[in-house]
């Protein structure tokens, strides 16, 4: 994966506290609410490069979720039926 670029932002501080809030509401980050409004309005004025990463996965994994060389019973904790 491509290393993410850091930008140096001056808002209102208004807007931050709007865009925080926003963010809460959603359970994001500012950060992350502010690179996604930015990659819906490039989207919807069909800017958003083809070959943009997808953006990253945040929070903890589900608890469902098991990575996919982890079989059912070999220290996933789920018992193999034996």
């Amino acid at each position: 994966m491509a290393e993410r670029k850091g930008v140096l932002l001056r808002l209102d501080p208004a807007v931050h506290d709007a865009l925080t809030r926003w963010a809460n509401d959603e359970l994001r980050s500012t950060n992350a609410q502010i690179e996604f409004l930015l990659r819906r309005a490039l989207a919807e004025s069909g800017r958003l490069p083809s070959g943009a990463a997808a953006p990253p996965r945040r929070g903890r994994p589900r608890k469902d979720a098991r990575p996919r060389d982890d079989p059912p019973g070999e220290g996933s904790g789920e018992p193999t039926g034996e």
